[in-house]
């Protein structure tokens, strides 16, 4: 009921704020392009969010008011390792979500030697949101298949003043080794996800990274609900 809760204040808030905010949201997504990640890999996690961005429902979240979203994408591995996939860009129309759809589908991956700078993904995140556009709300979309093992502990970042107002999502890919689940998704529970009705979504392998980006999307773009998880999922 907490994930409720929090998902109805944000609603009341958003209907507080003034008319004459344009944007609702700026949406910052962050993919995981570590050593643990192989091309098949990426190329999954790539054309997967490519096909979630056209995806109908993430359209209807996207256009389901007149406010406008803002978008923008990098990759990150180790701690000087972070790339530009895509700068903010206003989705004002289908035709803004196609375009990005296809810049992501086409990015080359920058690195693939690094280790998990969970940390420094974020200090590049923070600097990222200082260039947005002004938003009513500003969320961090993290994917990772790991936990951070090098640099500056999350923990840490996410205490700066900076992070007041960003909600900060996780989207784990689980990847079993010899059938072991080594704790990732609670990790990220524990260590990434901050904020007032912040959630972690998962992957079931990389296979799956299109289904669960397109659930992590319609819940993040969708008005009512910004950085909540959906009430269906946690009624009762």
């Amino acid at each position: 009921m907490i994930h409720k809760a929090a998902a109805w204040a944000l609603a009341l808030w958003a209907t507080a704020l003034p008319a004459a905010a344009s944007c609702r949201l700026a949406l910052l997504l962050a993919m995981d392009v570590s050593n643990s990640v192989n091309a098949q890999e990426d190329a999954l996690q790539r054309e997967g969010l490519a096909a979630a961005l056209l995806s109908k429902d993430v359209q209807n979240a996207a256009f389901a008011n007149d406010q406008t979203v803002t978008i923008a994408a990098f990759e990150w591995s180790g701690r000087h390792h972070q790339q530009l996939m895509v700068d903010w860009t206003t989705i004002a129309s289908p035709l803004d979500l196609q375009n990005m759809s296809a810049r992501i589908a086409s990015s080359k991956r920058g690195q693939t030697d690094f280790p998990t700078a969970l940390g420094h993904a974020l200090i590049f995140a923070q600097d990222m949101f200082e260039t947005a556009p002004p938003c009513l709300f500003r969320t961090l979309d993290v994917a990772g298949d790991g936990k951070s093992n090098t640099g500056i502990d999350p923990a840490d970042i996410l205490r700066r003043a900076a992070f007041d107002d960003i909600t900060v999502n996780g989207l784990v890919v689980r990847v079993l080794d010899l059938g072991l689940d080594f704790g990732v998704p609670a990790y990220y529970q524990a260590h990434v996800k901050h904020g007032a009705g912040a959630f972690v979504e998962v992957a079931e392998g990389f296979e799956d990274y299109e289904r669960a980006i397109t659930r992590k999307l319609v819940s993040e773009l969708s008005p009512t609900v910004i950085g909540s998880t959906p009430i269906a999922e946690t009624a009762g």
